[in-house]
Parts: C-alpha cells; sequence; structure tokens
C-alpha cells in the first residue's frame, strides 16, 4: 500500500536566492547556485514544497593554516600556498558548489596581512574557478571594517555572498554589499532573538531581506550539536509561519567547529581508531545533523566528508 502524502500546512516559505553571477549578468561566473525556497521541514510534505538542493562551500583560506591537523592538511599539501590551486583542487577535484574564501591571514593574531594581500588572494581565486564565491570575514572587528571593503570592491558585480555582520559590528560590511551588489550573512551566537535582530538592523540600513543569508554559530558533535540543531529548527519553524524576518536561508561553518573538536584532531587516541577516518566522519556527521535541521550551504573542509554529505543530499533531495 503506497504511503499517503503529508499536505504542507505553513503559510511561509524561506526567501530563494541566487549566488553568482555569469558573464550574462554582469559577472565572469561560469555558475550560479540557488537556495533557499523551502515551504515545509526536510522530510515534509510533498517535493515541489522542499527547498532547493543544500549546497557545499569548501574552505580556501587566504594564507597557510598553522593549526590544522595533518590529517586535514593531506589532500591539500600541494596547493596550500597558492589559494588560487587550493580553489581549483576544491571544485574540480573535490566537488565544491562554491568556495567560500576565509580571511584568517588578515586578523592580528595569525599574520596581520593588510588590504593589498587580501585583494590579491581574492582576485587570484576569481581567476582560478568559476563557481560562486562566499567571502569571510576573520573576525576582528577593526581589521574587518579596513579590509572587508577592499575585498568587497575587488568582486563588484559578482554576486558574491559576504560576512559577516553581527549586531555590535553591521554598519561597515552591510554598507559595502549593499553598494556593491553583494549578499549578506548575519550572524548571531546561537540565539534566534539576536538573529532576529540583527536581520532588522540590517534592513533598517536599507538592505533587501531577499538578499541576507542568516548564520547561527555552529556547534560540532560532541560540543552543542543539539542546541545548535534546535535552534536552526525554531529558525526555519519561523520563517515557515510567515515570520518574514527569520525567512531567511541558512549557513553553517561544519567544517572548522568539526576540525576543532579534539576526537577530529587528536592524532594518538587508542580505541578512537585511526585519525584519517575520524576527522571526515565527525565533519560529515555534524553536517548531516544540521542539514536535517533546514540549513541551506555547508562550509566543508575535507573532500571525504563532502562526498559522503553529497551522497546524501541527493538520496534526500
Amino acid at each position: 500500500m503506497p504511503v499517503p502524502e503529508i499536505t504542507d500546512s505553513y503559510t511561509g516559505s524561506v526567501n530563494r536566492i541566487t549566488l553568482g553571477a555569469t558573464k550574462e549578468d554582469g559577472g565572469t561566473r561560469t555558475s550560479t547556485v540557488t537556495i533557499g525556497g523551502a515551504r515545509n521541514v526536510v522530510y515534509g510534505g510533498s517535493v515541489k514544497n522542499a527547498s532547493e538542493k543544500p549546497v557545499i562551500a569548501m574552505d580556501v583560506l587566504d594564507s597557510r593554516p598553522n593549526d590544522w591537523p595533518e590529517a586535514l592538511l593531506e589532500p591539500y599539501l600541494d596547493v596550500l600556498d597558492s589559494p588560487g590551486d587550493w580553489a581549483k583542487k576544491c571544485v574540480e577535484e573535490f566537488g565544491a558548489d562554491l568556495i567560500c574564501l576565509k580571511f584568517d591571514g588578515i586578523h592580528p593574531d595569525k599574520g596581520d596581512k593588510d588590504a593589498t594581500h587580501a585583494v590579491k588572494v581574492t582576485k587570484e581565486v576569481l581567476k582560478a574557478v568559476g563557481v560562486p564565491l562566499v567571502l569571510w570575514n576573520c573576525g576582528n572587528d577593526e581589521k574587518d571594517n579596513q579590509i572587508m571593503p577592499k575585498v568587497s570592491e575587488a568582486t563588484k558585480g559578482e554576486n558574491c555572498l559576504i560576512g559577516t555582520v553581527t549586531e555590535n559590528n553591521y554598519k561597515s560590511l552591510t554598507a559595502i554589499a549593499l553598494a556593491d551588489g553583494h549578499h549578506l550573512i548575519t550572524e548571531a551566537p546561537i540565539d534566534i532573538n539576536i538573529a532576529k535582530q540583527v536581520n532588522i538592523l540590517a534592513s533598517d540600513m536599507g538592505f533587501p531581506l531577499e538578499r541576507i543569508v542568516t548564520f547561527q554559530s555552529t556547534g560540532a558533535l560532541g560540543y552543542g550539536i543539539e542546541y545548535a540543531y534546535s535552534i536552526q529548527e525554531r529558525q526555519r519553524l519561523a520563517a515557515l509561519t510567515g515570520d518574514k524576518m527569520m525567512a531567511m536561508p541558512a549557513i553553517c561553518d561544519v567544517g572548522y567547529e568539526s576540525w576543532r573538536a579534539k576526537e577530529a584532531k587528536l592524532a594518538e587516541a587508542p580505541g578512537w581508531g585511526e585519525a584519517a577516518d575520524r576527522g571526515p566522519m565527525w565533519e560529515a556527521t555534524t553536517a548531516v545533523c544540521l542539514l536535517q535541521a533546514g540549513v541551506d550551504i555547508i562550509r566543508m573542509r575535507h573532500p571525504r566528508a563532502v562526498t559522503t554529505v553529497k551522497n546524501f543530499i541527493n538520496q534526500i533531495w
């Protein structure tokens, strides 16, 4: 006997957003990515009410990382000093839908590199790949306010996703994203009320809600995943019940959070299995969990984890 279809009872929906601009749209991208659009929870209702297929943004750092464990470094040993080659490998060999260019090297504690460096790396990655870009700041407000406007200007017309903005530091990046035609990431520390407030603040500056992607600080498996899941789920339910200030697609930083967990990064851990297996499993499990809460973009790092998560996405969507 066929299983009866569960009909959609929600009145709201998640905004649908397209990232990247092809030549016809004034950019240089060879492909675009569309996210959002859900009119039901994951697994709920008919196929027509499901979201666009979630996508994976693989991390590329602007400078060689000095805190990655060996198991994570190994797939990238030949490209760590060339962000362009690194991005190309992620797209052509590992199947990244997007490249997330993370500006760790501009942080005062991680190299304190300047705007010239950031713009050079940005142009290098733009030239190397044709997928849309996510441009992620370093998290130091002073450096971000100095450098991210230059990065935004260097990618004007490419319809990138740029962030993150918080309730205490949103004016500068919101203004440049608006001026340069980018989409914006609004950040909250796993708090649905703060997330809504940041969206309101950006909107009050004239930034369209339809160009915002929301980011709740992500917990990894064993490090707050239950709470992170519940916040993502509440956020999605708010959108589906008609809250326009919460109707944004969501992005999660799974790679960073997973690989700083001791279970993923410890090389020697008797009884825990091989480090080369543990890390990718930790990352993939965290990603799959959050995808089921309704996340639209997953930031990831290890290619084995990416393959596992892509297989999951293709089965469910």
